[in-house]
């Protein structure tokens, strides 16, 4: 991993090249050319798709958004990996969820554009920023009250909680189970970074609604699916398995 492109859709890799070009533009070095083991050149000719790999990391570091170089398991990269890997964990949920044919898939894949701003933000640490890098990956709290507004819809849906559930409930609820508890991971990686002013506290919020939504509508999903969900029940000490 080596940057990351301002929001959008884009995959891992293909963020890596559109950040190189942004991030020159502020560095004002002119046409992109070969720098750090880049192989891409400016041309008049029809543009060729950049090769996968750049080398840039070998040496075990990347860059942020900013052009610094850290170490990939500086607190950073944790938090944009971990972000990375929900969006993963949330796409093949989607998969399953379509198949199903559940509405809130395309709520999922909104969120999904949403961990890309996401990581956009986490690439760009305020220590090393300029103004211009914050103006274009500065993280809103609207996405924040959107997630608020859809979980009080599902959960005015569902029955009320009266013990704790097990991650159950049939396939769609169980993945989204699994994406809720990666999402607690992201959160505990961005929260260190909110608190020492690396990254806006807008970040962690988000983190935090969204792990709330991903549990409501992985109860939304076994209700909808005629799907028993599990209850937890405390080990009785008198009767050993």
């Amino acid at each position: 991993m080596a940057m990351w492109v301002l929001g959008g859709c884009l995959g891992l890799r293909g963020r890596l090249g559109a950040c190189r070009l942004l991030w020159r533009g502020f560095q004002n070095r002119g046409p992109p050319g070969r720098e750090d083991g880049d192989r891409l050149q400016s041309s008049s000719k029809t543009p060729k798709n950049p090769k996968i790999y750049t080398k840039t990391g070998d040496k075990g570091f990347s860059s942020t958004f900013t052009g610094e170089r850290r170490p990939k398991d500086d607190q950073v990269f944790e938090a944009l990996g971990t972000t990375d890997e929900l969006s993963s964990a949330i796409g093949f949920a989607v998969e399953l969820i379509t198949e199903k044919g559940h509405t809130f898939a395309e709520e999922l894949q909104k969120i999904q554009c949403t961990l890309q701003d996401i990581g956009s933000a986490l690439a760009t640490p305020h220590s090393s920023a300029r103004e211009a890098h914050l103006k274009h990956t500065a993280f809103e709290a609207s996405p924040i009250l959107e997630l608020e507004q859809w979980i009080d819809k599902y959960a005015s849906q569902l029955p009320p909680l009266t013990a704790f559930i097990l991650p159950s409930g049939g396939k769609s609820s169980s993945v989204l189970h699994f994406c809720r508890a990666v999402c607690r991971r992201a959160e505990r990686c961005v929260v260190p970074l909110v608190q020492i002013g690396e990254t806006d506290a807008n970040v962690a919020k988000f983190l935090n609604r969204l792990s709330d939504y991903l549990f409501t509508i992985a109860r939304y999903a076994a209700m909808k699916e005629g799907n028993q969900e599990k209850i937890y029940k405390k080990r009785d000490p008198s009767h050993p398995t």
